[in-house]
């Protein structure tokens, strides 16, 4: 198959995102400006795209307006067989979309912690005393397993979860993602049967998406997985893995239960396939929140760790802790994608973790998300909302509100105001689905404007 152009794929995925209904008659596409900002096209690149699309009869051109959806996309309209990159360009939108802070704008959907609440770490000062110390080796590519003094901390972290682990059983990586890339990678061919969680971590099913994996939707529940679900896919499919997020969950804000925790270590055991712990906001959380891979100690799970949401997004450090005979298997992949991983961000994390101040950090971390997850669920209560699970602690909140039947919806509502959410639907394999739920960051509900603005919405 000829590769498609720019355009093409750009042309490809809009059908697609027409067709699934995420842009419905009658909505408004991206303006030339947004589409090239968002995802690094030309100006012809993006031109070219949504002529293609007039010329299919999708939308029409307003004058000084801009492009709108005039029909839903044809029958035969897109490749039977579409490209992985055209498949996955949903998600690449959405996580563009993401990670661009409009000015002006509250973030209530951002994935991430504000600046403030990790500026305590003062970087620079950690940054100098590397560089005083054992420069020459700044100079060259690191271990392909990752800084042996950074994974000897790595272990004993993993202990305060309970989880046994030796410095040889963990791999670094550039950051949570990679390490599921790695994972993805290694473990799933094209057409292999995969567990997700439903909402779930979007950026994941891209990847999945790019693999050519047939992706199993389970339903989160208050507690964790729908069990009854999973036991079905588990008889009927066969799957290889099970992708899951013990606590902390994204989107949701909820834990595990230690009872569903141990039906899926013997239910893994049983059927053979791999628990994927994803545990990127593990920092968040108390140490004592039950996890699966400590229940399984690492026989049939992996552990994907990272410090992007605790430390710094920009270090782009994370890691895996599984059994030896993966690690160095997954050791080699990381070694023929990436040749290593950064040394100088890796050395940083692992002074970080030698004097101290990372305690010191975590403290204070948690004792602000606490304070800001309880104001957080008092706005909600104030405002009508139903609020999906009420954790102590946690960066997100799951909420929907009861005149809104489409997230999507609110979402138009609220951006000319002011506020930008995470729709329900984006959290989904099936962005197509109608979801009246929303992804909210704890850090930003507590805003006097707030409860005036979701009123009128």
């Amino acid at each position: 198959m000829a590769r498609l152009t720019l355009a093409q794929q750009l042309t490809a995925s809009l059908v697609e995102q027409i067709g699934n209904g995420t842009y419905r008659v009658g909505d408004r596409l991206p303006s030339l400006r947004e589409c090239m900002r968002l995802l690094g096209h030309s100006k012809n690149t993006v031109i070219n795209a949504y002529e293609s699309l007039a010329s299919m009869g999708l939308v029409e051109a307003r004058h000084g307006q801009g492009f709108f959806v005039k029909q839903g996309a044809p029958n035969g309209s897109e490749p039977e067989e579409p490209l992985p990159y055209a498949r996955a360009m949903d998600t690449i939108w959405l996580m563009r979309q993401q990670f661009v802070r409009e000015p002006g704008h509250s973030p209530l959907g951002e994935g991430f912690a504000p600046v403030e609440w990790l500026m305590d770490l003062r970087l620079d000062k950690f940054t100098r005393q590397i560089m005083r110390t054992g420069v020459t080796t700044l100079f060259r590519y690191g271990n392909r397993l990752g800084n042996a003094q950074l994974r000897q901390h790595l272990a004993q972290k993993l202990a305060t979860y309970a989880i046994n682990a030796s410095p040889r059983q963990i791999v670094t990586t550039h950051g949570a993602n990679h390490g599921l890339d790695l994972i993805i990678r290694r473990f799933v061919a094209n057409g292999d049967a995969v567990l997700v969680e439903d909402p779930g971590y979007y950026p994941l099913f891209g990847k999945l998406q790019l693999q050519g994996a047939r992706m199993l939707s389970v339903p989160r529940l208050a507690d964790g997985p729908d069990m009854a679900v999973l036991e079905q896919h588990l008889r009927i499919h066969k799957p290889k893995l099970f992708f899951l997020q013990s606590v902390g969950h994204n989107p949701t804000g909820s834990d595990i239960s230690p009872g569903k925790a141990h039906q899926l270590v013997q239910l893994a055991e049983k059927h053979q396939f791999i628990l994927v712990d994803d545990d990127a906001l593990a920092d968040f959380k108390p140490t004592s929140a039950i996890k699966v891979s400590a229940l399984d100690q690492l026989k049939r799970s992996l552990y994907v760790g990272s410090f992007s949401k605790s430390v710094s997004a920009a270090l782009r450090v994370g890691f895996i802790a599984g059994s030896k005979e993966v690690i160095d298997e997954l050791g080699d992949l990381k070694m023929l994608l990436h040749t290593s991983s950064s040394e100088l961000c890796e050395r940083t994390v692992d002074v970080i973790l030698t004097e101290g101040h990372f305690l010191r950090h975590l403290v204070r971390l948690q004792e602000r998300l606490q304070a800001a997850t309880a104001t957080g669920l008092q706005v909600l209560d104030e405002i009508g909302a139903e609020v999906f699970v009420r954790p102590q602690q946690s960066l997100y909140l799951w909420a929907r509100f009861g005149h809104i039947a489409d997230a999507r919806e609110l979402t138009r509502q609220l951006l000319p105001k002011g506020f930008m959410i995470a729709p329900g639907h984006i959290f989904s394999p099936e962005q197509s689905t109608i979801n009246p739920w929303t992804r909210l960051n704890v850090a930003y509900l507590d805003d006097p404007l707030l409860k005036a603005v979701f009123r009128q919405a």
